[in-house]
């Protein structure tokens, strides 16, 4: 079923609200069509995340500027030239090779709870990622799933207070389960995607 226009900006001006000014609402589009994408647009949303290079290339085709594009998936090095050439921003930098090959602002993606399946650096790797790429504006994380969106919380504190050490100021921290507490524990951004079309385009791969 197409996805309602006015669904869509109603979701979104609501999520707008409850984060506040201060932090942007990134819209996952992982599961979101090439066609659905016109909704999004017609909706008013201006910033979307897109989890795998080829989908964000394949968008980008068709929508161009009509929206400001972040990748928000696991970054691969090959890609990189295909996200350097489309997006504003990379939430999800974890590797040296994927440094070596960027050249957009991006976020280190620090991986807090451990858990093998998840992507991202400990946070004693940050400061070599930071040293090592030139244009790190600040930090992203994905907490465990939890049913209690406060279970979050203790991530997204931890990853300010490691921004703060780093000299760093944005902070990409909240999905749909839990951007009320990103946004109360000073996200800049959340990558949003289940709330805004019931899709759960806001999650990240391993």
């Amino acid at each position: 079923m197409p996805l309602s226009v006015e669904e869509v900006r109603a979701r979104y001006a609501r999520i707008r609200t409850e984060v506040g000014p201060g932090t942007t609402v990134v819209a996952a589009t992982k599961y979101v069509s090439v066609d659905d994408m016109a909704a999004l647009a017609e909706a008013g949303i201006d910033v979307v995340g897109e989890n795998r290079a080829q989908d964000l290339e394949a968008k980008h085709a068709v929508y161009g500027d009509a929206f400001r594009w972040h990748f928000i998936g696991h970054l691969q090095s090959r890609k990189a030239k295909t996200v350097n050439r489309i997006c504003e921003l990379v939430h999800s930098l974890s590797s040296e090779s994927a440094a070596r090959r960027l050249e957009v602002p991006a976020l280190v993606e620090v991986n807090l709870s451990g858990e093998a399946t998840k992507s991202g650096v400990p946070p004693d790797q940050i400061e070599r990622l930071v040293d090592l790429y030139g244009d790190v504006r600040g930090l992203m994380t994905m907490p465990p799933l939890a049913a209690d969106p406060e279970a979050s919380r203790p991530y997204f504190r931890r990853l300010r207070e490691l921004a703060e050490a780093n000299g760093l100021r944005e902070l990409s921290m909240g999905t749909s389960q839990d951007y009320r507490i990103g946004a109360e524990e000073g996200a800049t951004y959340v990558r949003v995607g289940s709330v805004l079309y019931g899709a759960s385009g806001d999650e990240k791969p391993a």
